[in-house]
């Protein structure tokens, strides 16, 4: 399925800064091979890190509630979404947009780079079957790069930032806390350049770009960015793995990845 396009009367930085991933998109159906997908390495996913996760954590009240929000942002949200929809313990996963306004919350106008908005994933998790430190780790460790500045893979500008949405003061710190130690270690060889931002509202993409992995797995861009995070995240966190994603809509209407697309 196609994103809509830019009105023709739109400039033309504008109408690039919207086109970028679908018009890539556009000439990798065309052309859409495995030869051609390994031809450019440069724009395949960027391998996962092994990291220690955080050294502390959001604590769990006994008799607390069975159900906590997260919002993370990092780069496109059909991969970030799709990584979280595969975690043992998350209820929902659902891509939309967090850091800009509700007027400003639809795919085209945040495509222009200027909303302050970023393509977000708010998960929904049970704190007793999976921690928000755990969530941070995965975040970190497979679901994106967070030592790359307003861009990840092929899709650059502020949209597709490295950012955190804290919904309350405990995330927060863990948060931070974690960015220090991750940075104090030197694990990705890199500063970390995620940033925190709080008292953002997160609003739900449109319906077509929910479940987006599960609906075309084949997608060239899917195959080359995506499915391999899918991939690193059952390789690196077995104990957190699960097979049949949780999904926003499509019920039966998923086809697994052939096994060729993950492993690229």
């Amino acid at each position: 399925m196609t994103s809509p396009l830019p009105s023709s009367s739109s400039s033309l930085p504008q109408r690039l800064s919207v086109l970028g991933r679908r018009s890539w998109l556009g000439l990798c159906a065309v052309a859409a091979s495995a030869a051609v997908w390994h031809a450019m390495p440069s724009m395949a996913a960027e391998s996962a890190v092994a990291i220690p996760p955080p050294a502390s954590d959001v604590g769990v009240a006994s008799g607390g509630p069975a159900s906590a929000t997260a919002v993370f942002a990092g780069g496109c949200f059909w991969g970030v979404q799709a990584v979280f929809q595969h975690v043992e313990g998350v209820s929902g996963a659902v891509s939309g947009y967090a850091g800009g306004t509700q007027k400003s919350a639809t795919y085209e106008a945040v495509g222009m780079g200027d909303t302050g908005h970023a393509e977000a994933v708010r998960i929904t998790y049970d704190p007793r079957k999976v921690s928000y430190g755990r969530l941070l780790q995965i975040y970190f460790s497979v679901a994106h790069d967070p030592t790359e500045l307003n861009r990840q893979g092929p899709d650059t500008g502020t949209q597709y930032r490295s950012t955190v949405f804290p919904q309350d003061a405990e995330q927060e710190r863990v948060t931070r806390d974690y960015i220090a130690q991750l940075d104090d270690a030197r694990v990705f060889g890199r500063a970390i350049a995620t940033t925190i931002e709080t008292g953002k509202a997160f609003y739900p993409a449109e319906a077509y770009h929910q479940d987006f992995l599960a609906r075309h797995p084949d997608h060239p861009y899917i195959a080359i960015n995506d499915a391999p995070k899918v991939r690193n995240l059952e390789r690196m966190f077995p104990a957190e793995w699960r097979a049949q994603p949780v999904l926003v809509g499509v019920g039966a209407n998923v086809r697994k990845p052939a096994r060729a697309a993950l492993d690229l």
